[in-house]
């Protein structure tokens, strides 16, 4: 029992000399690899607050400004890292750390595959000069004003002060109508008169009215005006022009306000804006009961 005390005790000596042996062997590498470590922590802090700045400049996105700034000083510390490990001739660790890390990411990557899309489509949208904060756009069904482009959601405020959270990855696959990238818009109104109604004098009244309305439409010959079609009870047009504005809202206020003038106008001049009139014809004769043919009716029952 005394001889294998000693033996493990031996072997457990021989062991530790061994180590510390290395150890003080290794002691410049060791000295070396924490002065990497630290040079390039530093470094990271300097590049990641370098480029928080600059990303700053295109993106307003505090969310996506901490997120990129973060993984640029992750990256610096982990080439550092690898350095180190370098420098301690530790190729096989360094070896096993990038397999596991490969795998790992694979693993964490299928996990999290509509969430990393997401995400990535959220940083390329927000270094998009067409699609920015304050912009009026219509897609997914949805038109509203951009209020946040997260690393999750494309947030869009509509007319009615509602919030639409879209994901990110949709945006990217479907098409986006930005109002805002244009100074200008048309407006379209489709309206009738009635078949007694002088055409010509309807055409110029129309052109006047909405060149009258608004200040950017300097004469009426800017005003695009077309008859369509003979209708059940009216000759349809169609009146286009043009505007200052840059989201749909404003195209909406427009719409109502020439409306609003063309009405007032036309009932000046007494031009009819006619609506349908059915009319119900009866072939056969309706009886109606009287108080006198049911008081009869009742009494012979």
């Amino acid at each position: 029992m005394t001889n294998k005390f000693n033996t493990a005790y031996a072997l457990i000596s021989e062991k530790l000399a061994g180590w510390f042996e290395a150890f003080v062997k290794n002691i410049p590498n060791i000295l070396i690899a924490i002065i990497v470590l630290l040079v390039f922590y530093y470094i990271s802090k300097y590049v990641s607050k370098f480029i928080g700045k600059l990303i700053s400049k295109k993106v307003e996105q505090d969310s996506l400004v901490n997120i990129l700034t973060k993984i640029s000083a992750i990256a610096i510390i982990g080439v550092g890292l690898f350095l180190a490990l370098n420098v301690l001739n530790l190729n096989e660790t360094l070896e096993t750390l990038i397999g596991a890390a490969g795998i790992s990411g694979l693993i964490i990557g299928l996990a999290l595959q509509g969430t990393l899309s997401n995400t990535f489509a959220g940083i390329v949208l927000s270094f998009r000069k067409s699609i920015e904060l304050g912009h009026w756009v219509e897609t997914n069904g949805f038109s509203g004003e951009v209020v946040e482009i997260s690393l999750k959601n494309f947030v869009v405020k509509e007319a009615d002060n509602n919030l639409v959270l879209i994901p990110n990855k949709s945006i990217l696959d479907s098409p986006v109508k930005n109002y805002s990238l244009t100074t200008k818009m048309r407006v379209f109104i489709e309206c009738g008169v009635g078949y007694k109604s002088d055409l010509d004098k309807v055409e110029k009244l129309t052109k006047s009215t909405i060149a009258n309305t608004f200040n950017q439409i300097k004469s009426p010959e800017e005003v695009e005006f077309y008859y369509t079609e003979y209708g059940g009870s009216s000759i349809n047009y169609l009146c286009r022009f043009w505007i200052d504005s840059e989201n749909a809202l404003e195209k909406l206020k427009a719409k109502s306000r020439a409306i609003i003038e063309i009405k007032k106008a036309y009932d000046k001049e007494n031009i009819n804006i006619p609506f349908p009139i059915r009319t119900l014809q009866f072939d056969d004769s309706l009886s109606l009961n009287t108080s006198k043919n049911l008081e009869e009716t009742f009494s012979k029952n």
